[in-house]
């Protein structure tokens, strides 16, 4: 017992790669129970665990048959997990792609896609005459505004657009909130401006997405009910007449910091 205690003092210290290294195998540790919880693979867990035990409890009390029989079953173990839980594994895979390392350099990619939505949702919106808001978050935060409607944080596609603004939907009297590429809530009240010299033919729509844009620095897209006009709105200037071509080349220059090409020049703000 001494000896053994003296050799348990004499270990090297611990440094602070040492801590290093048990923080990130804990954090992966504690991902993995994560993502196995509720799945099938809780039992596979426990079962890998159950052979890991017999394997070296067999070796401790000299099982030689059971030990070698659990040996050559482990070789094997792998392919069958692989083969068994393809499905848990794929899913573990793309949750692991969308971690926020990954997703910052997929960020533009998905911007790009986001923005395609926004352009067909708005062109088709456009020629159903159908009225619509999207407030586009950037740098400055919209969390009060999408406190006050109704929380949705789903994947942006221009079918829930088209759903969210339809007449009879209970949510398309207000503005949809988009927020790091996703529906983050829709019915939103946004603030209307008080600017007098605004055109009078200005509805609340639009009145709202200039009162959004004077207070921060979002983007908003609105979509006349009476005319089917597309406007964008930025700073507190409204852009109007676009199409779905100029829409994208506009969008594009806003979220992508890309600018706009010579042959499709920008709507100027309509302000009497």
């Amino acid at each position: 017992m001494p000896n053994a205690l003296t050799a348990l003092f004499r270990r090297t210290p611990i440094g602070w790669w040492d801590l290093a290294d048990i923080l990130v195998v804990s954090i992966l540790v504690y991902e993995v129970l994560k993502l196995i919880k509720g799945t099938r693979a809780v039992q596979m867990a426990v079962g890998v665990a159950f052979l890991a035990i017999t394997f070296y409890g067999s070796r401790w009390i000299r099982l030689d048959t059971v030990n070698w029989l659990v040996r050559n079953f482990l070789g094997s173990i792998v392919f069958a997990i692989i083969v068994l839980f393809q499905a848990d594994i794929r899913r573990a895979l793309a949750h692991l792609g969308r971690a926020p390392f990954f997703r910052w350099f997929a960020k533009e990619e998905s911007r790009e896609e986001s923005i395609e939505e926004m352009v067909v949702a708005a062109g088709m919106l456009a020629a159903q005459r159908i009225g619509a808001i999207v407030a586009v978050e950037r740098q400055v935060g919209m969390r009060n505004y999408i406190d006050g409607g109704i929380s949705l944080d789903a994947v942006l596609t221009y079918d829930l657009l088209l759903a969210i603004f339809q007449p009879k939907s209970p949510l398309h009297d207000g503005a949809v909130i988009v927020q790091n590429d996703r529906v983050a809530a829709a019915a939103c009240f946004l603030p209307l401006t008080i600017n007098p010299r605004l055109s009078k033919e200005l509805g609340s729509r639009h009145r709202a997405a200039i009162g959004l844009t004077e207070e921060n620095d979002a983007v908003a897209i609105v979509v006349s009910e009476e005319t089917g006009l597309i406007s964008v709105v930025v700073d507190g200037q409204i852009e109007r007449g676009f199409d779905v071509n100029t829409l994208r080349t506009r969008l594009r220059s806003l979220m992508l910091h890309r600018p706009a090409r010579v042959n499709q020049p920008e709507p100027r703000a309509q302000l009497t």
